[in-house]
């Protein structure tokens, strides 16, 4: 592999690629036990898309920190700051680019073949799905609540709704109830990944949560959020939303407490915090999955 191709590689931040997948789960778990005729090669080309969409993000993330001069003055944890290959290889910036280009359109080429598909249903999820991969790195960071919403609503209603809706073609409540916990988690994903980056950030014009409240207060909205997530789980199955099935995903509940409780005691210590990063990606990964495998099991 030439030196360009690794950097294109490394900047696609394989290991966190896995949350597709995961957050896909449950809209296909959802058109499983709701379609009549379920593909699993139209759902399969679903992950296909929703990971292309995922590297886009990603790439055009790097390339971009790379031309603010963020990536020069990120401290990196293994769980925020980006991959950090550009800086050393500037070369590659173009390549770099061009692959966040390409995945876009091919994003887009798939979103297109499920609306001609299914109708035009699918239209507007596609259209939010694009303005935030788009605008997420130099427009939605700075606001502290766009860029709290943004990756839940990607990772949450977007991937779960819309891969239901492509797989069925119709808008149904399960899968909207589905997408609730994986909404919350997927934001205090990305929020607990800011804390170690708030000076870094700052320098460069971002205003998330971190830096627009400070690490402390920010905690406590982690512990809502994570909170959030399994309340709505409950919420949606004692409703009868959701069957009783997807109470599976309350497992990694001891994991979301441990977390949030490391999260508030050492919120200012970013070297202590990296137990509960570690944490924070196990309950955003497993939750999603178990509540997918609970209702396809019931």
């Amino acid at each position: 592999m030439t030196t360009s191709a690794a950097v294109v590689a490394r900047t696609l931040r394989a290991p966190f690629l896995v949350l597709s997948p995961a957050c896909v789960a449950p809209g296909i778990a959802t058109a499983y036990v709701t379609a009549q005729h379920f593909s699993s090669l139209q759902a399969s080309l679903v992950l296909i898309g929703a990971l292309l969409a995922h590297i886009s993000v990603n790439t055009l993330n790097e390339y971009f920190d790379f031309h603010s001069g963020l990536d020069a003055a990120t401290k990196r944890t293994p769980f925020s700051g980006g991959s950090g290959s550009l800086p050393a290889h500037p070369r590659a910036a173009p390549l770099v680019l061009l692959t966040a280009l390409i995945t876009l359109l091919l994003t887009v080429a798939v979103g297109l073949y499920f609306v001609m598909r299914q109708g035009a249903a699918l239209l507007p999820l596609g259209l939010v799905g694009l303005f935030l991969v788009v605008t997420y790195t130099n427009v939605l960071t700075r606001s502290p609540w766009a860029c709290l919403a943004a990756p839940g609503v990607g990772f949450g209603p977007l991937m779960v709704i819309g891969t239901h809706v492509a797989l069925t073609g119709r808008y149904q409540l399960m899968p909207v109830l589905a997408s609730l916990p994986a909404f919350f988690l997927a934001s205090n994903l990305l929020l607990l990944n800011q804390f170690p980056d708030v000076e870094a950030d700052r320098r460069v014009g971002r205003r998330h949560l971190p830096i627009a409240w400070g690490r402390r207060a920010s905690a406590r909205m982690y512990t809502v959020l994570a909170l959030a997530a399994y309340v709505s789980l409950v919420l949606a199955v004692a409703l009868g939303g959701l069957p009783k099935g997807a109470l599976l995903g309350l497992s990694p509940l001891p994991l979301a407490i441990a977390a949030a409780a490391r999260v508030i005691l050492h919120a200012e210590h970013i070297d202590a915090l990296l137990p509960a990063m570690r944490l924070n990606v196990m309950v955003a990964l497993l939750t999603p999955i178990l509540i997918a495998l609970g209702i396809a099991i019931s």
